[in-house]
């Protein structure tokens, strides 16, 4: 890639332009034509290294969502990968080393009810235990950390406000959560898909990210066809009471790209803070993680480090239940 293509992706990884030719208006930022942008963003989407231009959505928010893992033997590796890539909802999947719940994923799903299926099909199909971690509180869920330059610190998160959203509005992010059309005028396309006016596309959009339901509009990257490979998942084992705090100081940790408490599970899971870690080099990774632990809210507090080893999916999360 040239410095115009990686000007595109770290510039825009979030706040894409809500009018009604966005490519035009980021080729002005970047100095060339809305033509060069929509072709370099077509050819680096066949690249894989963009997944699309488009949206995230707040997990557990218009649909339902949560991490799961599997202790999966090592010759089944392969087979049960394959198995959990079967179901629709599954949108990431990690090996990951460093403990024994080994295969990683995010199940997604319209509402709790399809969730539950699909871990109970995922048991079924694997004849394993499915480990469910839902998400408790978020304290950074934005993944669109600056590619180039210094580590920076990520923002806190926000709540969402649930009473803007409408019914709707779960047609409409999951078409973001698919990609947009890589066109002049992309949200007259997807209005004419959802068969809704444009102006009303951009509104909603724009009132979705504005209420945190959207956690990021713009282009969604692939880091590790990117370089930044080293993609560190770390575990906090500490009281609920002292949570709160370690995940606001955790957040603020610049490298530290996601942070967020989940659900323990007595007996196989009692860990509930998580923060992710993506680095180009472990000892970049482990760099980060030295400062995090250095923490007066971490320090001393028992944690595991599980490097992912090998990607299986990644793609956009299931909202609508027509995708599903």
């Amino acid at each position: 890639m040239d410095d115009l293509d990686l000007r595109l992706l770290d510039g825009f990884q979030r706040d894409l332009p809500l009018q009604t030719r966005p490519f035009a208006a980021m080729a002005s930022r970047l100095g060339t034509t809305e033509a060069e942008v929509i072709a370099r963003l077509t050819h680096l989407r066949e690249q894989g290294v963009v997944a699309r231009v488009g949206a995230t959505s707040r997990p557990n928010t218009a649909g339902a969502s949560t991490l799961a893992a599997l202790q999966v033997p090592t010759p089944r590796i392969d087979e049960v990968a394959a198995l959990v890539g079967t179901e629709p909802g599954v949108n990431h999947s990690y090996l990951r080393e460093g403990s024994d719940w080994n295969l990683w994923f995010v199940a997604t799903a319209p509402d709790a009810e399809a969730l539950a299926h699909s871990l109970a099909r995922i048991e079924a199909a694997t004849d394993l235990q499915v480990l469910s971690l839902p998400l408790v509180r978020a304290f950074n869920i934005d993944l669109g950390f600056p590619l180039m330059g210094p580590r920076r610190a990520m923002a806190l998160d926000r709540p969402a406000d649930l009473d803007v959203l409408r019914p709707q509005d779960k047609a409409l992010m999951q078409a973001l959560s698919t990609g947009l059309a890589l066109v002049p005028r992309p949200f007259m396309a997807l209005g004419q898909a959802l068969k809704r006016s444009e102006a009303e596309v951009i509104s909603r959009i724009r009132a979705l990210a504005e209420a945190r339901l959207l956690t990021r509009v713009g282009v969604i990257v692939k880091h590790r066809a990117l370089g930044w490979s080293e993609n560190a998942m770390v575990v906090w084992r500490l009281p609920e009471t002292a949570v709160e705090a370690a995940g606001k100081a955790l957040a603020a940790v610049p490298g530290v790209t996601l942070c967020y408490q989940r659900r323990t599970v007595p007996g196989l899971w009692d860990c509930p803070l998580f923060c992710m870690i993506h680095g180009r080099s472990r000892a970049e990774a482990m760099e980060v993680l030295a400062k995090a632990s250095a923490l007066p809210e971490l320090a001393g507090i028992p944690h595991h480090i599980l490097f992912s080893t090998r990607c299986f999916r990644q793609r956009g999360a299931t909202i609508a239940r027509e995708a599903a």
